[in-house]
């Protein structure tokens, strides 16, 4: 049966895959993918960096546990039965989503996901932590580790799983897992992104940002970021995007200025959005259709690196995806026989 069926039932959604859509599927059941699907899609999501991946194996979870009912299994906890799933599921579609981006071209980066609204009454320090853990720089970061030493991280860290429940998800003893969780911290801890703390902060910041954007305001542009500003790009070779990371503030400005005079002439329009937890923009053409996603890295009073995803695979969770290739091209025509003409 299509991995996509009980999704398609219970939120109405991808039924026209042409698979076989369970009829069956009891309310208890219906009542548990709305309760925990939250939680089950930010293990996943965090643990693969794409969102197809996650609802994949959210899905076959949750196909996973309704088969087990029917066949009779007493599941005395559907949500560590879940967890459990959705975590082993998880390490093996990382094993091959690692040997995939080895041969990927140019940088790869997260699928970008919009923002879920937290809970108001969350404390700062957990909204802070999850809000760190789902960002484009530190699942970037997460690439660094090994699939155990993801999860193990993530598990304890972000989700604050006891080491006992940690050691069955993973398959591993509790000691192994607190040897694990050492290693991965060191290397996490080498390289962790910085952020701005304050969620209002950034937003201002944003603000700021791309009303000097619409403004062409340079100056104010160059004050906002930051002497080292870095500029990373995900084309995945079908869409135009820089090759390799840009670094240093005269080298993105140039490129940005670029962008948005191409933008102008494009008729592309910008939506602010939030993405990953951080300030962001929408970019899409005359039509609608998504063109690229921009996500603001700011710390420190200062955006200190900008990731742009232009990979159309890598957008069509978010609407409808224009074909930036052909819009560069034609525009390129246009002003070929005007100059002729």
């Amino acid at each position: 049966m299509c991995s996509f069926a009980l999704a398609s039932l219970i939120r109405g959604r991808r039924s026209g895959h042409g698979c076989d859509i369970l009829r069956d599927v009891s309310v208890a059941t219906a009542d548990l993918y709305a309760e925990l699907r939250p939680l089950l899609f930010s293990i996943a999501y965090r643990m693969l960096g794409t969102v197809s991946e996650a609802e994949d194996a959210l899905q076959e979870a949750f196909l996973r546990y309704h088969r087990a009912v029917q066949d009779g299994t007493e599941v005395d906890n559907p949500k560590a039965y879940l967890t459990t799933t959705v975590t082993r599921l998880s390490l093996d579609l990382l094993g091959s989503a690692r040997r995939r981006r080895e041969s990927y071209v140019g940088e790869w980066l997260p699928e970008p996901l919009l923002d879920d609204t937290l809970p108001d009454n969350m404390p700062p320090d957990r909204r802070a932590e999850l809000t760190e853990s789902v960002s484009m720089a530190f699942l970037v970061l997460l690439e660094s580790l090994n699939p155990i030493e993801r999860a193990v991280l993530l598990l304890r860290d972000v989700f604050g799983y006891e080491f006992a429940e940690v050691a069955d998800f993973v398959e591993r003893t509790e000691d192994n897992c607190r040897q694990i969780l050492v290693r991965a911290r060191a290397k996490v801890d080498e390289r962790r992104p910085r952020y701005e703390s304050s969620p209002q902060r950034r937003a201002e910041l944003a603000e700021r940002f791309f009303a000097a954007s619409n403004r062409g305001d340079l100056a104010a542009l160059k004050q906002l970021l930051a002497a080292d500003v870095e500029w990373h790009a995900d084309g995945g070779g079908k869409a135009p995007a820089v090759a390799r990371t840009l670094v240093g503030v005269d080298r993105v400005l140039r490129l940005f200025v670029g962008l948005l005079g191409q933008a102008d002439q494009y008729g592309v329009s910008f939506e602010q959005v939030r993405l990953n937890g951080q300030p962001g923009a929408i970019a899409r053409a005359s039509d609608g259709k998504l063109m690229s996603v921009f996500v603001l890295q700011i710390a420190d009073e200062q955006i200190v690196a900008v990731h742009a995803v232009v990979n159309p695979d890598k957008l069509g969770h978010l609407g409808d995806v224009a074909d930036v290739r052909a819009l560069v091209g034609q525009a390129r025509g246009t002003r070929s026989h005007t100059v002729s003409g």
